[in-house]
């Protein structure tokens, strides 16, 4: 018999006197292992007795399970999509509620109880039921989180129920709305979310007999309702949801008890596999760690010490390890795959296929599949004669998998060697191994400095290849040419890039060489190795260097392997911000009455002025840019931050634009910043110019017709003098140079270099007077389009205004905002009515806007594709 225990959870399963394990994940009582076991037919007498086993492991109490996670999102997504549905779709959710309904008036003679009494007795049946069956089974913590999870939901319900009617549209209202009683009511039956909640908390179908047929009667009584017209069906569905999402959102929160083999389970798993145990060894790993309460540290430390090649195995898979001790006293592998991890890998490797180019799709849904594709490439590496730990059966038990293979000898991981250790022998070794797997087909596909291991011996260096749960066979060449570039990134970190690519020259063919170049990519590398790459971020280039010198005629340019980036996200959901703000902006039947009302050839003469903005803000970008740059990608830049304005405040798309352009094309960030500084300032100090040389010139050629009252000049003395003895103080003197300050320093390096090139600065200000006066005379022709005479100097000023304004409140596009300023601006300063010149501000919005995000969308697409943002 063992030791008692120390520290770490240590005993002998199954010896007299182990207290029965009870429900709530833990394992069910066994057979105790020193029982008799049943003698075989005609050996009555025969009688095996079986020996205790020392297990030393920590079970995480509690487990937040993925699954929860992603189901949480999902049906939150499902909830959104529903009310958009009842928003956007009535005709459809009517109609089905109709088609449904239409059953009722036959339903009320079939039933023999009232509907009303079928909807009570489901609520207060089912939480007695389901809360009984817990208390009677011990479960305490889980009957709280059912009864947290069940006032959640109420809570949530009642909360939606208050916003819809307060804040939600009339549409809202309409679609989650059903008839009763001759008048329309919103429905979302707090009773269905709670009941949903609770039974989502309670525990599966498969474990609860009440929790089982609680949903059976809660569908009953929803089919039921719905048919008999008590709610509306995007109600019921909505309410459905929300408590699903309560419960999945206690049940994440608070944790569950894994359903993963330990104790009893684990060893009898062993013993199906056809050993038989005398120890079984937990190793540590960071997941263990990273699974417990407080005091895990100290249960960890008190755990047997692991070989370097465990627990490089533990790092590298994630899953739980184990030292297996036979009768014998032979030490194996167990590795265990447990089914509540298996989510995360099936979404990392689902991400990887989806985002990656020419990577197969094979992401393992279930345990089972994850465990059996082991268990292939396992089995398929050692009959290529890959060094690799033999594989020697599987089990499972509960939730959980069992691997037990043999142990790589005395070797040793890479990561733990230091460079001196690395010679040529071990490098030509660490090639033979991936050449023999690469003939035979497989792929390795994780392949870092862990799953390496070097064991010395009399004969030389033997280096095995560990954990292929990742690999393939039958594999392309690309997922071969991706293992060799990640021996060649892992080799680097380790002894350098020329002996990397020098150990790699002595092995392979020139052409598998020259094909590493173009892979030589962050993505392309497991997540160990791009973490070690940060940390030395000069490896790549050395790399890419090492092997141009070696082959002179490899190229290095990196292919194209991932199907979207970031720009492609942003990108959609740009477009998805702009579909919804169109759809909940735009009044197409008001934009067709204004489109009739004007004057088509002034119309078409704004949108001509507003295209020829783009042209003049590509002017300035080109003048004060510091690398050469053509006028046409400079205008088809301006036209994209057409598009871009949908979700960003006005005047910040271009900005963006402007110095992701710059520093694609390799000028600094500092260098770019303080260009794209130096176009803003420009812009505005020209606007102001232009203001003042209109009004000087129309008090030149007649009188102006701009009349400013008395107490706007009050005003504006008021706030000159306000800033004048502000700037008195020396804390807001400071805070004006903390402001300030960056600008200019930034602008004026590049301000003095584009005034010692006269044609810069001409083609600056031309390319600024173009923007302004096009917006200007844009604004003037939307006047003219609809019969409005105001002078240009007017114009000028109420534009400028209107568009200060949607820069100053932080709006995509300057959405709301600028049409208001306009109309306000136009009534107050020009005298226009108040109904036509919010005619003239929708019309110039529309033509110098809106109609422009289509050619917007095109050149950003654009652009993307041909990688100059």
């Amino acid at each position: 018999m063992s030791t008692p225990p120390t520290s770490a959870p240590r005993g002998a399963v199954g010896s007299p006197g182990d207290d029965p394990q009870h429900e709530e994940g833990r394992t069910a009582p066994q057979q105790p292992a020193d029982a008799p076991v049943p003698a075989p037919a005609g050996s009555a007498d025969v009688r095996a007795v079986r020996a205790p086993v020392d297990v030393v492991d920590v079970p995480p109490a509690r487990v937040h399970h993925p699954s929860d996670l992603l189901g949480l999102v999902l049906f939150s997504v499902l909830a959104v999509l529903v009310v958009v549905m009842a928003t956007y779709a009535q005709n459809t959710t009517t109609g089905v509620a109709e088609d449904v309904q239409g059953f009722a008036t036959l339903l009320r003679r079939i039933l023999f109880v009232p509907v009303s009494f079928l909807e009570g007795f489901t609520t207060v049946v089912v939480p007695i039921a389901v809360l009984t069956e817990l208390a009677l089974r011990r479960l305490g913590r889980q009957l709280i989180e059912g009864l947290v999870a069940a006032a959640t939901a109420i809570a949530l319900t009642a909360a939606l129920h208050w916003a819809f009617l307060a804040v939600g549209s009339d549409h809202v209202v309409a679609g989650l709305s059903v008839r009763l009683s001759g008048e329309w009511r919103l429905t979302l039956p707090g009773y269905v979310a709670m009941l949903a909640a609770l039974l989502t908390v309670s525990g599966p179908r498969s474990r609860r007999r009440s929790v089982a047929w609680s949903w059976n009667l809660l569908w009953v009584t929803i089919g039921v309702v719905l048919v008999t017209a008590g709610v509306s069906l995007p109600g019921v569905a909505l309410a459905l949801l929300v408590g699903r999402v309560a419960g999945l959102a206690v049940r994440y929160t608070a944790g569950v008890t894994p359903e993963r083999a330990y104790g009893d389970a684990l060893v009898d798993a062993v013993r199906r596999a056809g050993f038989t145990p005398s120890a079984v060894l937990r190793v540590p790993d960071a997941v263990l760690e990273a699974e417990r309460a407080p005091g895990t540290a100290e249960a960890v430390a008190a755990l047997p010490a692991a070989t370097p090649a465990q627990c490089a195995l533990a790092r590298s898979s994630g899953d739980r390890l184990y030292t297996l001790v036979d009768a014998d006293g032979r030490r194996l592998d167990l590795l265990a795959f447990d089914g509540d991890r298996q989510v995360v890998g099936m979404l990392t490797r689902l991400w990887r296929s989806l985002r990656l180019r020419g990577i197969e799709g094979r992401s393992a849904i279930s345990l089972r599949q994850a465990t059996e594709r082991a268990a292939l490439l396992a089995y398929a590496a050692s009959a290529a004669g890959v060094r690799t730990p033999q594989l020697l059966s599987i089990a499972e038990a509960d939730d959980s998998m069992f691997l037990v293979q043999e142990r790589p000898g005395e070797a040793v991981p890479l990561s733990d060697l230091d460079p001196e250790d690395v010679d040529d022998d071990v490098l030509h070794a660490i090639w033979a191994q991936l050449a023999l797997a690469h003939t035979a087909g497989i792929a390795h596909r994780a392949l870092t400095s862990d799953v390496v291991l070097v064991e010395r011996t009399a004969d030389g260096p033997r280096v095995w290849i560990d954990a292929w749960e990742q690999g393939d066979v039958a594999s392309s060449e690309l997922a071969r040419r991706l293992d060799t570039t990640q021996i060649v990134a892992m080799l680097a970190l380790r002894v350098g890039a020329r002996r990397a690519v020098e150990s790699a020259a002595a092995v392979l063919p020139e052409a598998d060489i020259q094909s590493v170049g173009p892979l030589l990519q962050t993505v392309t590398l497991p997540r160990r190795t791009r973490e070690e790459m940060r940390a030395h971020r000069e490896v790549l280039a050395d790399l890419r260097s090492a092997l141009v010198a070696r082959l002179p005629e490899a190229s290095v340019q990196p292919e194209q392997l991932v199907r979207f980036g970031a720009r492609t996200i942003f990108t959609i959901l740009v477009t998805i911000v702009a579909v919804f703000v169109v759809l909940g902006y735009v009044n197409v039947a008001q934009i067709g009455e204004v489109l009739a009302e004007s004057d088509w050839r002034y119309s078409a003469l704004a949108f001509a002025f507003g295209l020829a903005t783009l042209l003049g803000a590509a002017l300035t970008f080109v003048a004060f840019s510091p690398v050469r740059l053509s006028v046409w990608r400079a205008t088809l830049v301006q036209t994209a931050a057409t598009f871009v304005a949908l979700a960003a405040p006005a005047g910040i798309g271009p900005a963006a634009l402007n110095l992701r352009m710059l520093t694609r094309l390799g000028v600094s960030g500092s260098l770019a910043a303080a260009t794209v500084a130096l176009v803003q300032v420009s812009q505005f100090v020209t606007t102001l110019l232009v203001l003042l040389v209109l009004t000087v010139t129309s008090g030149v050629s007649s009188p102006s017709t701009l009349s400013v009252s008395p107490a706007m000049l009050v005003a504006l003395a008021v706030v000159a003098a306000a800033v004048g003895v502000a700037l008195l103080f020396p804390g807001v003197r400071a805070w004006a140079h903390r402001t300030v300050g960056p600008t200019v320093r930034q602008t004026l390096p590049r301000l003095i270099e584009v005034v010692g090139q006269p044609w810069r600065l001409a083609l600056a200000v031309g390319g600024n007077v173009l923007m302004t006066m096009g917006y200007v005379l844009a604004f003037e022709a939307a006047l003219a389009a609809l019969g409005q005479e105001v002078g240009l100097v007017q114009t000028a000023l109420v534009y400028l205004t209107g568009n200060t304004a949607g820069s100053i409140v932080p709006t995509p596009g300057g959405i709301g905002t600028v049409e208001a300023a306009l109309t306000v601006g136009l009534t107050t300063i020009a005298g226009v009515n108040a109904g036509v010149a919010g005619t003239v501000a929708l019309l110039f919005r529309l033509l110098t806007y809106w109609l422009r995000i289509p050619f917007g969308w095109a050149a950003m697409r654009y652009l993307s594709r041909k990688g100059d943002l």
